[in-house]
């Protein structure tokens, strides 16, 4: 390999041993052929960057026939699509060539894989961390006794140094290790192997300090280095696992059984990827659909506000279409399969998730962009240290030691600590606040948003209708009936009259209404058509009848309330300058009402999942940094898709795991957050700034041989300090 061979990789560990290369087992079992296209789905090791990311998608994309390749980060999971003759083990042979590892693609598997990759880093941080502290404690023995410590005292010290050093090295650093050895091996160099080099090139000048008998030696420095390297990794690794929850949890909802109709007419529970398009299904009372359905028979009401935000049940019919994700409320149906779990609705929002982290993965941290001018700027100043030393008339030893410490002193203590002690802090205090933050560049990405677009339902709204009309005369009465169904509306009558009796013998009938004999008198509550009213008044909202079989019916209307903070956070976040509106899948009467109420001009109502998801893309084209606060099934994709989102506390397991941040309390706290993601912003760029001017200070120092231990440990302690100190401002 030539040093024209060598290409400077700015991201992440690419590099995977040898046996861990290529994809083991036929890779066609994880191939799909749907017409002339093809998609194949593959695990992908060692890719932790936007840099991993474009390479691998680049080398895809560039093949014959490839439609699309797209990558997903945080799962580590690849899509392939392709029409020709392409096979399976070309795509796999271009990963492997890369350096990354390639294996068929399983959910428990990868799941299994990101929990064991994270425990192994959390390993590897307390033996470091541990090893670290006893160093520490034999350098300060001499530092402190430099100039009175006998040499064969110093020497012993500085062995016992190495000899606890060493095995961290090995054990510890395997993880910078294997990836930048990969990674060379395939004509690469990631961010890896400049830390390796600092690493091995630290301990082995040490060591020849220590047996020649030499004063300083730098294994306290090299055991250091590697834990604040491994704090960066595990975090990201932690974080990494977290922004694929959402993903995971929606693969639960999808992996749920499902009860088939065979031909001999008996029913078996089978997995939800067993179904195919035609198969004859049974959705029972309180049951949730994962596959799209067409009714064959059967009357009930049926619950999609986690599908389309619909407020309220509606009542479905033979020939309807029932969505995955819709809970069927109180009759048993029957329907046929319109497609496999794979081409429902649910497998359309996990395909707006996946590319919503893929999107959030190639986002450049502030940290990321840092690094890639630090690390090149550090090891180039230490070649050219050691190349200048050799010129003015130094020999080999003394360059070597000089380079050695010009690297020991820029450690990248201050600039490991810069972005991670500021999102610590603003962590903290927003947890205080009762929000808890799910992504590592949660903050720097709410610290940009200039437009918020809200769902209604569950997040502008209280989500559950509130009766606003009663007639105190029949209240008591109709709560009667009410307090025997699960309807929403009928619950809101409930409520509103308080605790008391339940009627006997209450007939529930599927898209009508309830019917009860209280007294020898025949009462009914539900549709106009049910209580047979004559004429039916104009209504702004969802309204229930109710009357004595024979009599003139009784109105009561309902509405789904806006919270009461809603009003004011609007009216402050357009004091900041930041435009809202609403998308929401509820009817359009009750989505202009909440509009109107608020005073946001930009609604739309009816919006499916896919549409809510185009508005993001749209927003985000158009130059806008959309924030997404939603709480359904339904936002989902939107939240995965926008620049940064949000979901209340009470919000569907997907959709808080889709989101960056979740929040408990009222909607002001949407204003703290933003608050303090752009104080935290502010912080970090004050932190690099910091660190910038540390090296500006220490490495002239250390490349005119002016440094020892002593004063190395001291300007990269003073330098961690003083970012952490900045940082803890925040809490202010």
């Amino acid at each position: 390999m030539t040093s024209a061979d060598l290409t400077l990789d700015k991201g992440c560990p690419s590099g995977l041993a040898p046996a861990s290369r290529a994809a083991s087992g036929n890779l066609s079992a994880f191939m799909k052929r749907k017409g002339d296209l093809n998609t194949l789905t593959l695990s992908i090791s060692g890719a932790k960057c936007g840099g991993c990311l474009s390479k691998i998608e680049n080398a895809l994309n560039a093949l014959p026939g490839m439609v699309i390749a797209r990558l997903n980060l945080s799962s580590g999971k690849l899509e392939a699509q392709w029409r020709g003759e392409l096979s399976p083990e070309t795509v796999s042979t271009t990963i492997s060539n890369l350096g990354y590892g390639v294996s068929g693609y399983s959910e428990d598997a990868a799941a299994s894989k990101t929990k064991s990759e994270e425990r192994s880093l959390l390993i590897a941080l307390g033996v470091a961390g541990f090893a670290a502290a006893n160093i520490m404690l034999l350098s300060v023995s001499i530092w402190a006794g430099h100039g009175e410590m006998g040499e064969t005292t110093r020497r012993t010290m500085h062995l016992l140094s190495g000899l606890i050093a060493l095995p961290v090295l090995v054990f510890s650093g395997q993880h910078f290790f294997k990836s930048a050895f990969g990674a060379l091996r395939n004509g690469h160099a990631n961010m890896d192997v400049p830390i390796s080099l600092a690493l091995i090139l630290a301990f082995s000048v040490s060591v020849f300090e220590t047996l020649n008998g030499g004063e300083h030696a730098y294994f306290d420095a090299v055991v250091m280095l590697l834990f604040f390297l491994l704090i960066g990794r595990f975090l990201d690794a932690r974080l990494r696992r977290q922004a694929y929850a959402a993903a995971h949890d929606l693969a639960a909802l999808r992996g749920r059984s499902v009860n088939r109709i065979n031909a001999d007419g008996q029913t078996e529970a089978v997995r939800a990827d067993d179904i195919k398009e035609g198969d004859h299904i049974l959705l029972a009372a309180g049951e949730r659909a994962v596959i799209d359905v067409k009714v064959l028979s059967g009357m009930s009401t049926i619950d999609e506000s986690l599908v389309t935000g619909e407020s309220l049940p509606r009542t479905i019919n033979a020939g309807q279409k029932l969505y995955a994700g819709t809970v069927n409320i109180d009759q048993p149906i029957q329907g046929i399969a319109l497609g496999a779990a794979s081409d429902s609705l649910l497998s359309d929002i996990s395909d707006m998730l996946e590319a919503g982290e893929q999107k959030r993965s190639a986002y450049r941290k502030i940290a990321d962009k840092a690094v890639s001018l630090y690390v090149p700027f550090v090891h180039t100043t230490a070649a050219l240290t050691f190349i200048a030393w050799l010129y003015l008339g130094a020999n080999v030893r003394e360059a070597t030691m000089v380079a050695v410490t010009t690297l020991i002193i820029t450690c990248p203590c201050a600039l490991a600590l810069a972005a991670p002690v500021a999102q610590v802090v603003a962590s903290g205090r927003l947890f205080k606040k009762g929000v808890f933050l799910r992504s590592g560049d949660a903050l720097e990405r709410l610290a940009e948003i200039d437009h918020v677009v809200f769902d209604k339902t569950g997040t502008l709204t209280l989500g559950m209708p509130v009766l606003i009309s009663e007639d105190m005369a029949e209240l008591q009465i109709a709560a009667q009936l009410a307090r025997a169904s699960h309807h929403p509306l009928s619950r809101a009558i409930a409520a509103a009259a308080g605790p008391g009796p339940v009627a006997q013998s209450v007939t529930e009938h599927p898209g009508l209404g309830l019917e009860s004999e209280i007294e020898g008198i025949v009462y009914r509550l539900g549709s106009a058509e049910w209580v047979e009213s004559s004429g039916t008044p104009v209504t702004t909202g969802p309204a229930l009848w109710f009357c004595r079989l024979g009599e003139a019916p009784v109105l009561f209307e309902f509405e789904d309330q806006v919270r009461s903070d809603a009003s004011q956070t609007v009216r402050a976040l357009s004091a900041l300058g930041i435009e809202s509106e609403i998308l929401s899948g509820d009817r359009a009467g009750a989505v202009e009402r909440a509009a109107r109420t608020l005073s946001i001009s930009a609604w739309t109502a009816g919006v499916s999942p896919a549409q809510k998801a185009e508005r993001l893309e749209a927003l985000t084209k158009a130059g806008k940094k959309p924030l997404m606060i939603g709480d359904g099934l339904n936002d989902a994709g939107a939240l995965s898709l926008a620049h940064a989102s949000l979901a209340p506390g009470g919000a569907i397991d997907v959709s808080q795991s889709a989101s960056d941040a979740v929040f408990s309390g009222g909607l002001e706290s949407i204003l703290t957050i933003l608050k303090v993601s752009k104080s935290a912003k502010r912080t970090m760029l004050q932190n690099f700034g910091l660190a910038a001017g540390y090296n500006l200070i220490a490495v002239p120092i250390a490349v005119c041989g002016l440094v020892t231990p002593l004063i190395a440990a001291i300007a990269m302690s003073a330098s961690s300090l003083i970012v952490t100190l900045n940082a803890l401002r925040i809490r202010g």
